[in-house]
């Protein structure tokens, strides 16, 4: 069955290996994601985040040319295998030739410094899909969790203690701060939208989220956010926010971190990701939003390895949990591709 997954972060996970003079390689790696474990599975897209921490770099705008430079140096050198996408007719093009696709996507709006110029200019440089935040307040927005000073990813970090924010949906506790877009992240939602550059709501706060919801004249996504009604990591999504997305026309990939799905860790303290549980919170958005605003955000390369699908090679343990809870091949289609797959019909 055919996949495509909304967002890994193997690039950057790449570029930091060389920046540490070691090697590595998006081809064959030991990482949770490449090439030949994405051909196995029968991948036809991946999305390829450039994710820029702000306490790592002094410029982000430096950083992600640098990691911009690894995406094309590896997916030129492995054009036997994949194909960049600026457009969805390199989709179609891509399959025809049985080569997957590649969608080159910004994780850190603050790497245009709140220059419209700049935003076009990662545009012609084959960005299209951004985030406007990571977990740092920027020009942009504020994020769902601000991340501690650790200089990880906040992806890998242990569960912060929740703030006292009461979720509406169900009473639950959210960790969002209640702050949204800034002006500036609202000129760059309808400049995106011009451009052609994908609202991406992951890692945004509620507040910002619903500010999108308000202005955005197109459908938008959260390439790896999942249900806070099931966990009530605030950066996941209420109910009402599944809800306005799908509204919207938007897409949700569920992302397959540990502390995102449960609440509760294991005896040894691991927030374990399982199958299971993915499948647990791709039915509670189902339900919320119904099955077509459902895809794949895996996280890969940017979570740890607590992982019952070690990596993108072993999808088939997902399909087997979908059809155990009842869903039928027609409808994990939906899931694994097709509904991605419209969505950038309407959008790319």
């Amino acid at each position: 069955m055919k996949i495509i997954d909304m967002h890994c972060d193997t690039i950057s996970r790449i570029y930091q290996e060389r920046e540490q003079d070691k090697e590595a390689n998006l081809r064959e790696n030991m990482f949770q994601a490449d090439l030949m474990k994405m051909k196995s599975a029968d991948y036809l897209m991946q999305n390829f985040a450039l994710f820029i921490d702000l306490s790592e770099t002094q410029n982000p705008y430096e950083t992600f040319h640098g990691q911009l430079a690894v995406f094309r140096e590896e997916i030129q050198k492995n054009s036997d295998l994949i194909l960049p996408v600026t457009d969805f007719t390199d989709i179609l093009a891509n399959e025809k030739q049985g080569k997957m696709s590649a969608l080159l996507t910004l994780e850190e709006g603050e790497v245009c410094g709140g220059s419209p110029d700049r935003l076009s200019e990662i545009y012609d440089l084959g960005v299209r899909m951004m985030t406007f935040t990571w977990n740092y307040p920027n020009t942009l927005g504020f994020p769902a969790e601000p991340a501690p000073l650790t200089g990880l990813k906040n992806d890998r970090v242990p569960r912060p203690a929740a703030l006292p924010h009461p979720n509406p949906d169900n009473g639950s506790v959210s960790l969002r701060p209640q702050k949204g877009l800034t002006s500036m992240g609202i000129e760059f939602l309808s400049e995106m939208e011009r451009l052609g550059i994908i609202a991406d709501v992951s890692h945004l706060s509620d507040e910002g989220i619903q500010d999108v919801c308000r202005f955005a004249t197109r459908p938008f996504c959260a390439s790896h956010s999942n249900a806070q009604s099931l966990c009530g990591r605030g950066r996941n999504l209420t109910d009402t926010l599944i809800q306005n997305i799908a509204e919207k026309g938007g897409v949700i990939g569920v992302n397959y971190y540990g502390p995102f799905l449960s609440d509760t860790p294991d005896e040894k303290g691991i927030f374990f990701s399982r199958a299971k549980d993915i499948v647990r919170h791709i039915c509670h958005i189902s339900n919320i939003g119904g099955i077509y605003c459902i895809g794949l955000g895996s996280d890969f390369d940017g979570i740890d390895d607590n992982l019952e699908l070690e990596n993108c090679s072993q999808m088939e343990l997902l399909e087997h949990e979908l059809r155990k809870c009842g869903f039928h091949t027609s409808e994990i289609e939906q899931i694994f591709y097709k509904n991605v797959l419209n969505f950038y019909r309407e959008l790319l």
